[in-house]
């Protein structure tokens, strides 16, 4: 008879709650909201940061000729300019000069806008327009039109034609050139995708070609101005009787530095005046094309 002995018994491990070491959850990280650079609000206004350089320009143009640095033949001080502003505001001389320049410009800008545009059309819409412009635009746009002077009296006599001629010419170019890179900058796939859409060549340039360009010819128009102002003062000064450039002819023939200096002020402030209403324009008409602003 054989005797079976049990193994020894071993107590089971004691899992209860009160013997587990649990340990203790960590805490979490307190999420910080990023702002992006872009969005954060400067404590100085832009109108203030972008008014502090000509503000510090007319500052150290004062203290110039105040301590004597520069004298009044050379360059009339502020004041003095101001004073004689008034003086020709007073006496109504500055508006008509304003209006005669003005309708100036605006006459050549119309002009130069119809031609450069036609030009710059015909040229990057259609392959023998291009080979039969092109190359007669961008031989012509290297003469200074400045040199064309003479003969714009010689043909046009020297009355009202040669001036507008002038600013015409200066006008054309800018957006003959931006125009005509506009259209064909337009992505060839928008092209292959009006197409298959059904559009008509009409359709195409209506809808996709016109559209892709107008970036290009705003951008041409912004130039075009500034062009317009240059070629106003080299126009007025050619047996004008009348505008802006009249009374700087006759202000250097006195030698008289403040009347000039208004002359120029006004004619910068012609010019900021007319660019801010073109980039008003361009963002109306370009709400579909998101751009970077800055940072």
């Amino acid at each position: 008879m054989s005797i079976s002995h049990a193994p020894p018994h071993t107590p089971a491990p004691d899992i209860s709650p009160k013997s587990a070491s649990v340990p203790a959850p960590a805490p979490e990280p307190e999420l910080e909201a990023l702002v992006p650079s872009s969005s954060r609000r400067t404590r100085v206004p832009r109108w203030l940061r972008r008014t502090s350089g000509p503000l510090a320009l007319l500052a150290l143009w004062q203290i110039l000729s105040a301590t004597g640095v520069l004298t009044g033949d050379v360059l009339a001080s502020p004041g003095t300019v101001a004073r004689v502003g008034g003086d020709l505001i007073s006496d109504g001389s500055l508006q008509n000069a304003m209006g005669v320049s003005l309708q100036r410009v605006a006459l050549g800008l119309l002009f130069g806008t119809v031609v450069g545009t036609a030009l710059a059309l015909v040229s990057g819409l259609f392959r023998i327009g291009e080979d039969l412009v092109d190359a007669s635009v961008q031989m012509l746009r290297t003469v200074p039109f400045v040199g064309l002077i003479p003969l714009f009296i010689i043909w046009f006599g020297i009355g009202e034609a040669p001036k507008i001629a002038i600013i015409t010419l200066g006008v054309s170019f800018p957006l003959y050139l931006n125009v005509y890179a506009g259209i064909r900058g337009v992505d060839a796939q928008l092209i292959e995708a009006g197409e298959s859409l059904g559009l008509s060549r009409w359709g195409l340039v209506r809808h996709v070609i016109l559209p892709g360009a107008l970036p290009g010819a705003m951008t041409g128009l912004r130039y075009s101005l500034g062009i317009s102002w240059l070629a106003l003062v080299f126009a007025e000064q050619v047996n004008a009787d009348a505008g802006l450039g009249f009374l700087m002819v006759q202000a250097r023939d006195f030698l008289r530095t403040d009347v000039i200096v208004v002359c120029l002020v006004v004619y910068a402030f012609l010019g900021l005046t007319a660019d801010f209403i073109v980039r008003t324009l361009e963002r109306l008409l370009l709400q579909w094309r998101p751009t970077f602003t800055g940072r």
